[in-house]
C-alpha cells in the first residue's frame, strides 16, 4: 500500500531485459530484498540493491500495462516506498496497481499554481467523480471537473517541485490509478459478479 506521496525523482541507469536498475537515495534508507517500491506508480520488487540504486524485473504484464516498458538509461521517474504501519497518511490509499496509461492533453499556468488536463482509459475514466481522488505516475491528485475520459488537477508548486510531472507535456503517456474506494463502490452497486 502506498500513499501517492512522492519520496525522491531517481533516474534509470540500467535496463536489460527485464531488469531495471533505478539510482535512488531516500528510498535506499532501511531498504530490504524484497520490498515494494513504486516506480511512477506501478509497485514493484527490490531484487537487488546497492549503495545508490536498486534493480527491479518487471513482468511482461507489467510492461504491457503501464509505461515501464519505454523506460531508459536517464529517464527520470516519481519513487515512493511502501508505507510502514503507523506512518502518517498524506495522500490516498494507493495499491501501486496502475489500471491504465492516459495522456497529457494541456497544461494551463495559474499564478504559481498549474492546472493539467489529462485523458483517461475506460479503465480509470469510469470512475472519477469531482474531488475524488486519482494516481498520475505514483501522484495523489484531486480529480477537478471530470468529463468523459479527460479531468483536470489542480498541481501545487511543491508538487511541481518534488515528482518529475515538470518534464511532461502534451501528449505525453502517464501511469493512472483510479481511486481503490471509487472502484469497489462502483463494482457493488452495479453488482459486478465475481470471476472465481
Amino acid at each position: 500500500m502506498f500513499t501517492g506521496i512522492i519520496e525522491e525523482v531517481g533516474a534509470v541507469s540500467r535496463v536489460s531485459g527485464s531488469d531495471i536498475a533505478i539510482m535512488a537515495q531516500n528510498v535506499l534508507e532501511g531498504i530490504a530484498q524484497g520490498d515494494s517500491i513504486a516506480i511512477d506508480g506501478a509497485c514493484m520488487t527490490v531484487v537487488e540493491f546497492g549503495e545508490d540504486q536498486f534493480v527491479v524485473q518487471v513482468s511482461p504484464e507489467s510492461l504491457s500495462k503501464t509505461t515501464l516498458g519505454s523506460l531508459k538509461p536517464g529517464d527520470a521517474v516519481n519513487l515512493e516506498r511502501a508505507m510502514a504501519a503507523g506512518d502518517r497518511f498524506g495522500g490516498h490509499f494507493v495499491q501501486g496497481h496502475v489500471d491504465g496509461v492516459g495522456r497529457v492533453e494541456a497544461v494551463r499556468k495559474l499564478d504559481e499554481f498549474a492546472v493539467w488536463r489529462f485523458s483517461a482509459p475506460p479503465e480509470v475514466a469510469r470512475y472519477l467523480v469531482p474531488k475524488g481522488s486519482v494516481t498520475i505516475d505514483g501522484i495523489s491528485l484531486t480529480v477537478v471537473d471530470p468529463a468523459g475520459d479527460s479531468f483536470d488537477v489542480a498541481v501545487i508548486p511543491e508538487t511541481l517541485k518534488k515528482t518529475k510531472l515538470p518534464s511532461k507535456g502534451p501528449g505525453d503517456a502517464v501511469n493512472m490509478e483510479a481511486d481503490i474506494l471509487g472502484k469497489h463502490i462502483f463494482h457493488y452497486v452495479k453488482g459486478t459478479p465475481r470471476s472465481d
